[in-house]
């Protein structure tokens, strides 16, 4: 069995590569290839949690589990708020295959589901990206979206400037790219293509009012019911796209207040990512739609990068196998 760290999985899978392989495994959810129970989730001292993500994409031989700690509050630390494992499994013997560190994991095929999404969302012509957060999904985030989208300037807020700074210098220079850092989320997101709110808030950063027409979103950083990053206008104006429904009925706490305060019905939610891969919905009609994808975040996402990373191990002798 191989055990790869952090640095090994961003080694062996490139992001431009990991958006292709959380494309494929959005399909197969879609094509209910995957088995998923929702994920659940164990209190620990507030606000910390500890999270179990089980599933099986058994028509690509692999299941697997992830299993995190979530502390919110590492962000202001300079720490990954999800810190855990995920272990992938060979379905056809159930021999554990490879233990990865689920930061690098989550945070590669988190941005990488964005740039899935933003693809299949956002104008074609989308140059100027806005960030709501600027920890460590943010990073990831320009670099995934640079991989479907010619950015030309990138707009940040955070309500914590030291890791506005932090960022900035992780960031470094990146030709072609002019790098804003703005006073207010709301001069973040003025004349922004596509928006992403990677942040730890609970609460809405994101108000509808400041929405433009022809932007794309991804809500990316609230991941449970009680968590909200945008307010229910943004749901209201958008075409409302999510990563699936069974989550979103349960998770999706901007999606759900929308329909708790009943400006929305169920029917206002248009549709899985997987199925406008696939065709079988429309996307964006028009230059001028709101759209929006909601990032929950799902297991074949997990599965799929593990296995990848794993498949380009095989073979190299700095990867190799430890006694099981």
């Amino acid at each position: 069995m191989k055990v790869l760290g952090a640095a090994a999985v961003e080694s062996l899978l490139s992001v431009a590569a990991c958006v292709e392989v959380v494309a494929e495994a959005m399909r197969a959810v879609t094509r209910q290839q995957v088995v998923s129970p929702l994920r659940t989730v164990m209190p620990l001292a507030p606000p910390n949690a500890m999270g179990l993500m089980p599933g099986a994409m058994l028509s690509h031989g692999r299941f697997g589990i992830k299993v995190i700690a979530l502390y919110p509050g590492n962000g202001a630390l300079g720490l990954p708020s999800h810190a855990g494992v995920t272990v992938l499994f060979d379905a056809a013997h159930g021999t554990p295959l490879a233990v990865l560190d689920s930061n690098s994991v989550t945070a590669m095929r988190t941005a990488a589901a964005s740039a899935v999404a933003t693809r299949a969302l956002a104008r074609p012509d989308s140059q100027v990206l806005a960030l709501l957060g600027t920890g460590h999904q943010a990073l990831w985030h320009v670099h995934a979206l640079r991989t479907v989208m010619k950015i030309t300037r990138l707009q940040l807020w955070s309500r914590t400037p030291e890791s506005v700074a932090r960022f900035v210098a992780e960031l470094g220079k990146l030709d072609g790219i002019e790098v804003v850092v703005a006073d207010t989320a709301q001069a973040a997101v003025a004349g922004a293509d596509v928006v992403c709110t990677v942040s730890s808030s609970r609460e809405p950063i994101l108000q509808g009012a400041w929405l433009e027409p022809g932007q794309h979103v991804n809500l990316v950083g609230a991941s449970i019911a009680s968590a909200r990053e945008a307010d229910i206008e943004v749901v209201q104006r958008s075409r409302f796209f999510v990563d699936t429904r069974a989550s979103a009925a349960v998770q999706a706490g901007e999606w759900l207040q929308a329909l708790k305060e009943g400006v929305v019905d169920a029917s206002h939610l248009r549709g899985e990512i997987g199925e406008v891969l696939l065709g079988h919905i429309a996307g964006r009609r028009s230059a001028t739609d709101i759209t929006v994808y909601k990032s929950l975040g799902h297991i074949a996402q997990d599965i799929a990068t593990a296995q990848a990373v794993y498949q380009n191990a095989l073979g190299r002798a700095q990867f190799a196998d430890v006694a099981w």
